[in-house]
């Protein structure tokens, strides 16, 4: 391998394919893009100029036969994840897969088994991960300054069906198997998993198609999710906005503080909205907004710091990323339990 580590750029379109390119301009004394497999039956109507010349393959096969490179962006549908990340697993390339990286647990397993198998480095598009209000709720729950944690509530709402239009592959049960909870919420489930450090060990949900436009996959829900400590989490939400927008919120509860978490607050990184107990007259309460982040590309600044936990574990210097294959599996898991759950009308337990 060289010094600057060669990327291979698979699915060109991907929703979020511009945002990860525009993220690895922020890195090129450590990386730089080579090559592309366009996927999404060819189309680049998303590519860059700057990308325009770079050499193009119409499958992984032939991007392997003809190309020198160290690692791959790979950002298919899930129906073509485990084909694609196996086979660069196969030929020793280091991976990173942008979320949800499998639509069912069996393929989730498939790839866990080929990442290991190859030892390659592996890394996932949960860059929340990496958000530095993220790690102060992660590191008040480490320290229990929360004291007993009693609940987590959170609202991921976003732009409806509409705004990307009902035939997008985000919405075809063939290429994705399922919809919100697969796509948009294992965000939340996955950042859950990490700030708690706990296992999800049971399912209540009701999922399903609330808006006026039918889709064959879930346009959002709820999910009433049980932590190993007896805690309890609550996520909602749903493709129901009628135009480009968003809201993110996360309450979290426990018998010595609150905290309410506004990851969108403007002008800042994020806001943490703390209040804590009471001893005597005065009582414990405080604003934390995290440094305004201006950093270009999917995610910004946790973005950055997501690619370069990648490369430190493709040049030795860590052992494993944030984000992991046994976290990928676990969250696929739980998007397939919550949506076995809605359909069967009961609690599932998750061993």
């Amino acid at each position: 391998m060289t010094n600057k580590i060669k990327i291979a750029f698979i699915g060109v379109d991907n929703p979020h394919g511009a945002g990860w390119r525009d993220l690895l301009a922020n890195v090129r004394e450590d990386a730089e893009l080579t090559a592309l497999v366009p996927h999404f039956d060819g189309s680049i109507t998303s590519l860059e100029e700057q990308y325009s010349g770079l050499p193009r393959y119409e499958t992984v096969e032939a991007l392997l036969a003809h190309e020198q490179f160290d690692a791959a962006m790979v950002a298919v549908s899930n129906r073509h994840s485990p084909a694609v990340i196996e086979e660069l697993a196969r030929a020793g390339k280091h991976i990173l897969a942008e979320k949800p990286v499998a639509g069912r647990s069996a393929d989730a397993r498939r790839i866990k088994q080929a990442v290991d198998d190859a030892g390659v480095a592996f890394q996932t598009g949960y860059m929340w991960r990496y958000d530095d209000c993220a790690n102060r709720l992660k590191r008040m729950i480490e320290e229990d300054r929360f004291g007993k944690l009693i609940s987590i509530e959170s609202v991921y709402v976003t732009s409806d069906v509409n705004r990307r239009g009902p035939a997008h592959y985000l919405f075809d049960v063939n290429e994705s198997y399922a919809g919100f909870f697969s796509w948009l919420s294992c965000h939340h489930i996955d950042l859950l998993q990490y700030i708690t450090e706990q296992a999800v060990t049971g399912v209540t949900s009701r999922i399903g198609n609330f808006t006026t436009t039918e889709v064959a996959v879930e346009d959002g829900g709820t999910a009433i999710l049980d932590l190993e400590s007896g805690a309890i989490a609550t996520l909602i939400g749903g493709y129901w906005i009628p135009r480009w927008a968003g809201e993110v919120q996360w309450t979290l509860r426990g018998s010595q503080r609150w905290v309410h978490w506004d990851p969108s607050k403007p002008n800042t990184g994020g806001s943490l909205e703390i209040h804590g107990p009471q001893p005597q007259w005065y009582a414990m309460e405080e604003t934390y907004d995290a440094p305004a982040d201006s950093t270009p590309g999917y995610g910004g600044g946790p973005g950055v710091a997501l690619l370069q936990d990648w490369f430190a574990m493709i040049r030795g210097d860590v052992e494993a990323c944030r984000n992991t294959t046994d976290s990928m599996l676990a969250t696929v898991q739980i998007v397939d339990t919550i949506l076995q759950a809605s359909l069967d009308g009961r609690r599932l337990e998750i061993k």
